[in-house]
């Protein structure tokens, strides 16, 4: 089956100023390691799941919070700038969130969030129409995700991450959750869950439906491993459009592992991107 363009996207999430420091190898407690170069990019769960989405073609509205500062304003222009809709962007009084993320020559990562802004996310007014599909992630307040599922009318996906003890209601409404092997061994109540990806680096990815295995495929091949931090948004974004594009599961998962393969390949959490048909 091909898989089509894909529709309105509402995704709900975190917005962050990622600084990437790369470097030879990653620290180990206690231990300073020099010689490694800068990055500054826009990043946080959401903002890099957006940004994905509209690049593989959907069009996509984006709800979150940044602060009044000079991070706020450049990480809504970039967002703006991939093609997002961003008129649901707030700004409030606490800093733009942000993300301190080591990288080695392996593309193995380490993360420290600083919520900032995110933290003052709120359910009230946020508002999803009947045509449209929403995607979050645990960067917001559960009490957010919580709400902001019930009141959706149509598809609900949630990447699980971090990863954190979900109640009943939430895996009970949630159409499609996405983790990976870690999270999903933290998250024991996902085995009741409707429908769950589940991907293993470079072994590929799994898909369960009411706990059994019903799909697996093998990870894409990738000539180089740059940066994995945005491969699990990038698959993210692509695995929701490619099951609301009508793709069964296996054909879904190896779209969303290609695309995941692609993100890889670059040093920005938020990579280029072709449209989402050119990966099926």
């Amino acid at each position: 089956m091909p898989v089509r363009s894909p529709q309105d996207l509402v995704v709900v999430g975190s917005i962050n100023v990622d600084l990437t420091a790369l470097v030879e190898r990653l620290p180990g407690a206690g231990e300073t390691v020099g010689g490694g170069r800068l990055r500054r990019d826009v990043g946080g769960k959401g903002a890099n799941q957006a940004v994905a989405a509209s690049r593989l073609g959907a069009r996509v509205r984006m709800v979150g919070a940044v602060g009044s500062d000079a991070d706020g304003a450049w990480a809504v222009e970039t967002i703006r700038d991939a093609g997002v809709d961003v008129a649901d962007v707030e700004t409030v009084g606490a800093p733009t969130g942000t993300a301190l993320i080591a990288v080695d020559e392996a593309g193995e990562n380490q993360i420290v969030v600083c919520g900032g802004a995110n933290t003052l996310v709120g359910a009230e007014g946020i508002a999803v129409g009947p045509g449209e599909a929403v995607l979050m992630q645990l960067e917001l307040s559960l009490d957010v995700v919580r709400a902001v599922a019930e009141r959706a009318p149509g598809f609900v996906a949630l990447n699980a991450a971090p990863a954190q003890p979900l109640p009943a209601d939430l895996v009970e409404r949630v159409d499609l959750f996405i983790v990976n092997e870690t999270e999903y061994a933290a998250i024991p109540e996902l085995r009741a869950a409707r429908r769950v990806a589940v991907t293993y680096g470079a072994s590929g990815a799994a898909m369960f439906v009411d706990g059994l295995e019903v799909a697996k495929v093998p990870a894409a091949p990738v000539a180089e491993v740059v940066n994995t931090v945005g491969a699990g948004d990038a698959f993210s974004a692509a695995l929701t459009l490619a099951i609301l594009s009508g793709a069964p599961d296996e054909q879904a998962l190896r779209t969303a592992c290609a695309v995941g393969a692609a993100a890889v390949a670059h040093p920005s959490a938020q990579p280029p991107l072709d449209r989402l048909e050119t990966y099926a």
